[in-house]
C-alpha cells in the first residue's frame, strides 16, 4: 500500500472515529488522548478509543483502547494490526503496546506538539524523570512507531496533507483548552 493511502486512512479514522469518541469523554472529564486498531490488511477498523481519566488515571486512550482489543471476542492478532494514537504515546501506553504486540504504531502528534499547542507538558517530562531518556526508542524489539507529521514530506500532496494535520490540531486544541479549562475550575473551587 502507498504512503498516501495510509496516511490518508489514518487520518480519516481520527477524524472520523476516535474525535468524536473524544469529543465526548472530554465533555464527561477526560483528557484528549485516543488511539485505534486497523486490520494491516485492508485498513478496516477493527476498534477505536478514548481516554477515560475521569474514571481512572490509568485509563489513557491507548490503555482503554487495548482493553477493548483484548475483549472482542475473534479480536485479530495483534501483529497483524497497525495501532494508531492521537498522540505520542506516553511512557506507560509504550509499555502498554510493547507488551500487548502491536508491531506497527503510528501517532499524528507528537510529546512537543503535546506539550506546546496543547497545554500537557507530563509525556515529556515524565520520560525524562522517569527513564532519563526525551522518549522511548522509535524502533525496539517490541515495535517500531512513527509519526504521521514526519510522513508528509513523502506524499504526492504534502500542502493538502499538511491542511487535514492543521485542522485536526484546532480541534485537539479546542479539546485541550476545555480540559484546562475545567481542571482549572476545580482548582479553584
Amino acid at each position: 500500500m502507498s504512503d498516501d493511502t495510509l496516511f490518508h486512512r489514518l487520518l480519516d479514522v481520527v477524524e472520523n472515529d476516535i474525535v468524536p469518541l473524544t469529543a465526548g469523554g472530554v465533555a464527561t472529564g477526560s483528557r484528549v488522548f485516543g488511539a485505534a486498531a486497523l486490520r494491516r490488511s485492508d485498513l478496516s477498523l477493527v476498534l477505536a478509543g478514548t481516554n477515560h481519566a475521569a474514571f481512572s488515571p490509568l485509563w489513557h486512550g491507548e490503555i482503554y483502547t487495548i482493553k477493548l482489543f483484548f475483549e472482542l471476542q475473534g479480536h485479530p492478532d495483534p501483529e497483524d494490526c497497525i495501532f494508531l494514537a492521537s498522540h505520542q504515546p506516553c511512557c506507560m501506553c509504550a509499555s502498554a503496546l510493547a507488551w500487548s504486540g502491536f508491531r506497527e504504531i503510528y501517532y499524528l502528534f507528537d510529546y512537543e506538539r503535546t506539550r506546546d499547542e496543547f497545554n500537557m507538558p507530563h509525556d515529556a517530562a515524565m520520560n525524562r524523570e522517569i527513564f532519563g531518556c526525551d522518549e522511548p526508542r522509535a524502533k525496539n524489539s517490541y515495535f517500531e512507531w512513527k509519526s504521521l507529521c514526519a510522513m508528509i514530506n513523502k506524499l504526492s500532496d504534502p500542502a493538502s496533507a499538511r491542511a487535514r494535520i492543521d485542522k485536526l490540531a484546532a480541534i485537539y486544541a479546542r479539546l485541550a483548552r476545555t480540559v484546562v479549562d475545567k481542571e482549572s475550575r476545580a482548582l479553584r473551587v
